[in-house]
């Protein structure tokens, strides 16, 4: 009866959302289903009552991550806005992700989950009057741009302390010669990075690049 209880409680989206939080804080091989379970407050047969074993409980998290980079929605005045939108929107969700997109693309689902922002952007390409290869072109580079920043701004995250530090490399008197002649320069390199703001600087440039 308390088992039974239990299982009534208990949702498969409550199971998902809370293994998907233990992936994303914690990684894969967090996710065991004792540790589940203690999670939820549950035992662990009411787990497998919902969604199987844990096998079959990452292939939910992976579906669930393929389903969930498909609900990305452009917006903005124009093609061009509307396509720096989805590049900012899919960043933003890999970012959020990292361990799940991961667990995607070991189960051979990339390009079945990108086929989404794809489509939003070829949706783009052909208002602003693209087709064709021009138009594959830009659904590519954009593509990249993403999934290459992403890979950059994570590598930077998990890299060792560096000695000289960046901010030490531009300071006044050890800035190169270039930048010691724009003491704004050497400030702007000293000053900590805003990804974001970068990233999306490179994407507008490459959209008004690509559209021009």
């Amino acid at each position: 009866m308390a088992g039974r209880t239990a299982r009534n409680a208990l949702t498969r989206d409550g199971v998902l959302d809370t293994a998907a939080a233990l992936v994303r804080e914690h990684g894969p091989d967090a996710l065991t289903m004792r540790r589940l379970a203690a999670e939820l407050g549950t035992a662990v047969t009411s787990i497998y009552w919902h969604v199987g074993n844990r096998e079959s409980l990452l292939d939910a998290l992976v579906e669930r991550t393929v389903t969930e980079l498909g609900t990305l929605r452009p917006h903005g005045a124009g093609p061009a806005e509307r396509i720096v939108s989805v590049a900012v929107l899919l960043r933003r969700a890999l970012r959020e992700r990292p361990h799940l997109v991961a667990m995607v693309h070991e189960r051979g689902l990339t390009e079945r989950m990108f086929l989404p922002a794809q489509r939003a952007l070829i949706h783009e390409a052909h208002a602003a009057g693209l087709r064709g290869a021009r138009a594959a072109a830009l659904v590519r580079a954009v593509q990249f741009q993403v999934v290459g920043h992403v890979l950059v701004e994570r590598n930077r995250e998990r890299s060792p302390v560096q000695s000289p530090a960046e901010p030490d490399l531009w300071a006044p008197g050890t800035a190169p010669d270039a930048a010691g002649a724009d003491p704004e320069l050497a400030a702007a390199l000293a000053a900590p990075i805003d990804t974001e703001e970068v990233f999306t600087t490179a994407v507008r440039a490459l959209v008004a690049g690509l559209l021009s």
